[in-house]
């Protein structure tokens, strides 16, 4: 999240939203369905702008359109990348394009296919400011069925990777890796579960707390980005079922 918790006996602050779509009466739309959920909301037009209120002010969450005039919107996911662990909506009017899997690998988390419902919105909205505040809080670890390994402050080694899944801490050979929420989230799932295979449907499940069949390809991408930052060959794809850690 953008800024720390509040003091003890503080009302917690409401959630600061940057929204960045360039249809005049869906951001409206939007801003005013989510005032009503009580977030913050701030919403630009263009993505040139959307950046600017980025760089100036803290937010907890991004929605990007894709289509944008300027600066689309997963050009403005990849500079909100470059400085930023921000949880990212991205939303697409084309579900089965090349868009959505552009967003996906330039950092996006999730994406809804428009028209969405305001419920959707929603939902996937509370599901990425779980992971990011799950990401944040290192602690006692909650139930079994959340999804995270069940040793308190426990550093977990698997060759030159290791997790600290008290810490919320990834690196390696030493070198301090970052990750989003998500991709925090999903290397936790498998460091759980070392050398067992995962369908794509389980880790919708416990990651994106999709509780219906979603989009296996946020499994993919999210997969290939954790890839590129702890090395290629240690996620191993076994074909027809899913992935799996080495140990």
């Amino acid at each position: 999240m953008s800024s720390s918790a509040p003091a003890p006996g503080t009302p917690p602050r409401p959630v600061r939203v940057l929204l960045v779509e360039d249809d005049d009466l869906m951001r409206r739309s939007f801003t005013v369905a989510l005032e009503r959920y009580g977030y913050e909301m701030r919403a630009a037009a263009d993505g040139l702008t959307g950046l600017e209120l980025f760089r100036d002010e803290p937010f907890d969450l991004l929605i990007l359109d894709v289509m944008l005039p300027g600066l689309d919107g997963i050009g403005l996911c990849r500079r909100v990348r470059e400085t930023s662990l921000v949880p990212v909506l991205m939303m697409s009017a084309r579900g089965d394009g090349l868009d959505v899997v552009a967003g996906l690998e330039a950092g996006a988390d999730d994406y809804v296919v428009k028209p969405v419902d305001t419920y959707v919105l929603v939902a996937r909205i509370r599901s990425l400011l779980r992971r990011a505040t799950y990401a944040a809080a290192p602690g006692p670890e909650p139930a079994a069925d959340e999804g995270r390994p069940q040793a308190e402050g426990q550093v977990l080694v698997f060759g030159e990777l290791t997790v600290d899944t008290g810490g919320m801490e990834v690196s390696v050979s030493g070198r301090p890796v970052a990750l989003t929420p998500t991709e925090l989230k999903l290397l936790l799932e498998f460091a759980a579960h070392p050398g067992i295979v995962l369908e794509r449907h389980t880790l919708l499940r416990n990651v994106w707390d999709y509780g219906w069949d979603g989009d296996s390809r946020v499994v993919d991408l999210c997969v290939q980005r954790l890839r590129r930052k702890l090395g290629r060959e240690r996620i191993e794809t076994v074909r027809g079922f899913g992935y799996k850690l080495r140990r």
